[in-house]
């Protein structure tokens, strides 16, 4: 549902659509990197159930045994006054309500020439969504991800560092 609503989006929109174009590029980057990594991956990783992420970035929505029900992940785009992007690039509101998910993209997630970071983001985020909201794993799950499909990660040793991760039982590839 969330790949037809991009699509549709892409087709329809006006030429000067540069924002969702690279929305559009990150999610792409993100769901190959996922599914050449999938092969890799059990059923579960970090404690994310791979069925359900696999289905949230795919298809927008998903079955969860986290947050129990169906829950739909949207797409909504924060400005800078909102707290969360203050902080990061993007961010999930949690917990769903009324069984919707809210990724926020904040401005910086456009900043020019971060293509790897807007694909890592969309991974990290998408742990939130599937599993909640412990940075840690969302991190660890998506540096994992990265270096299955492409044999290396974006560096984030500064973030793990900043986030306390080392002592967790998370660890980076």
């Amino acid at each position: 549902m969330l790949r037809l609503a991009l699509v549709l989006l892409a087709l329809f929109a006006p030429p000067a659509a540069g924002a969702e174009a690279l929305v559009d590029r990150a999610l792409n980057a993100a769901l190959a990197a996922f599914q050449a990594a999938k092969p890799h991956l059990g059923r579960e990783l970090f404690g994310v159930d791979v069925a359900a992420y696999s289905d949230a970035l795919a298809l927008g929505r998903f079955r969860s045994g986290h947050w129990g029900g169906t829950v739909a992940v949207d797409l909504v785009s924060g400005d800078a006054k909102e707290a969360g992007c203050g902080r990061y690039a993007a961010f999930v509101r949690l917990p769903p309500r009324d069984g919707v998910i809210a990724l926020v993209l904040c401005p910086e997630f456009s900043t020019p020439g971060a293509d790897a970071l807007r694909r890592l983001t969309i991974l990290h985020e998408m742990v939130h969504v599937v599993a909640g909201p412990d940075e840690c794993r969302a991190m660890a799950f998506a540096a994992r991800i990265e270096h299955l499909a492409l044999g290396r990660f974006t560096p984030v040793e500064r973030y793990w560092r900043a986030n306390g991760c080392a002592g967790t039982g998370f660890s980076l590839p």
